[in-house]
């Protein structure tokens, strides 16, 4: 599915005697004309003509997005215990994430798809600065690169043993280049039908292209959150919007 946003734009026309603001920005025009006519509107600034035969320009923002299925899941877990002393707490917290370890690797995450991203060991009060315990965590974030089998992963860690805990989740797109590159053609077309119509507006006709800039590129945003195993078909990965937005000027004619 494809989704094209709808921008409210404006136009700045600079002609002999006229000048005429508007209170948006989305398509600006700008004549080489010199402007004759009364002080211009605050704040306002009217296109620079280019250098190549002073022509007149209109530029216009063009927006296109496409969706995209995630591939991949990644999942943050890891432990949590708590001991009397700084070295139990510790080396339980280690034996735990062994454990987490293993059985993750068993439900079929890849070892190279596996890193620890946390790693805590601090005292507990029970009235300050009395110590109660300590307690010791240990997190791994593991990279689940077949969909299909993410119910079983998050089972196989939960099952782990009590230390475990299931911070979250997140679903990307790893490769997202084929729906950068619709996204970029969907963005141009709407910028060139923007300015076909601002310039039939203004009375012009469409020229070529003077310039082209990328304004913003939005890959698949991760899904946060986290769906507990109830039933085998419980973790979705649903969809993410890629999308694009491209400044073009074109010349007038």
């Amino acid at each position: 599915m494809i989704k094209m946003s709808q921008a409210v734009a404006s136009a700045v026309l600079v002609s002999t005697g006229l000048f005429f603001a508007g209170l948006s920005g989305g398509a600006a025009f700008a004549d080489s004309t010199p402007f004759a006519g009364p002080t211009p509107i605050a704040g306002s600034t009217p296109q620079a003509a280019t250098e190549e035969g002073n022509r007149p320009q209109i530029t216009v923002v063009g927006e296109g997005s496409v969706s995209a299925t995630p591939d991949i899941m990644r999942l943050d877990t890891g432990v949590e215990v708590r001991r009397p002393t700084a070295g139990a707490a510790f080396s339980a917290a280690r034996d735990a994430a062994a454990a987490l370890t293993r059985a993750l690797l068993a439900a079929g995450v890849a070892a190279r798809d596996m890193r620890t991203d946390e790693l805590t060991l601090a005292p507990e009060y029970r009235q300050y600065p009395t110590v109660s315990g300590y307690r010791a965590t240990q997190g791994i974030e593991a990279i689940v690169r077949d969909i299909d089998n993410a119910d079983e992963v998050v089972e196989a860690a939960a099952a782990a043993g009590e230390a475990v805990r299931l911070n979250g989740i997140s679903f990307e797109v790893s490769d997202n280049r084929v729906p950068l590159r619709l996204a970029r053609d969907i963005a141009f077309r709407d910028a060139q039908a923007r300015a076909t119509q601002y310039a039939r507006l203004a009375g012009r006709g469409l020229g070529r292209v003077m310039e082209i800039n990328e304004q913003t590129v939005t890959p698949p945003t991760p899904i946060a959150g986290f769906a507990a195993a109830v039933d085998r078909a419980s973790i979705s990965p649903g969809r993410q919007d890629v999308s694009v937005s491209v400044r073009v000027v074109y010349g007038l004619v």
